[in-house]
């Protein structure tokens, strides 16, 4: 591969990457959805945030279902990080209301 051919095919990747982390992102604004729709409901039943026990089945679920190169130890840590992030939406929509 010449030194342009490199230069062209890293192009390439790097706007994969921009298309593919506005999927993400639009799959995270559509899971924030989900949650603040369950924040309501824990509202109303008067329910924690926090569930220890469902977020041990996401990460059941997730890294089950992880067919990799990502290794589960970071798939469970970048969830970790989204669910902590989907705690903190919960939280300040409860206290807004």
């Amino acid at each position: 591969m010449t030194p342009d051919e490199a230069l062209e095919a890293l192009s390439r990747c790097r706007q994969r990457i921009d298309d593919l982390d506005v999927g993400i992102l639009d799959l995270l604004n559509q899971r924030t959805v989900v949650v603040q729709e369950i924040g309501r409901i824990k509202q109303t039943m008067t329910m924690p945030i926090y569930e220890p026990k469902r977020e041990e089945m996401v990460f059941a679920n997730v890294m089950g279902n992880n067919q990799g190169p990502l290794p589960n130890d970071a798939v469970k840590r970048l969830f970790e990080r989204i669910i902590d992030e989907m705690r903190t939406v919960q939280k300040t929509q409860m206290e807004r209301k």
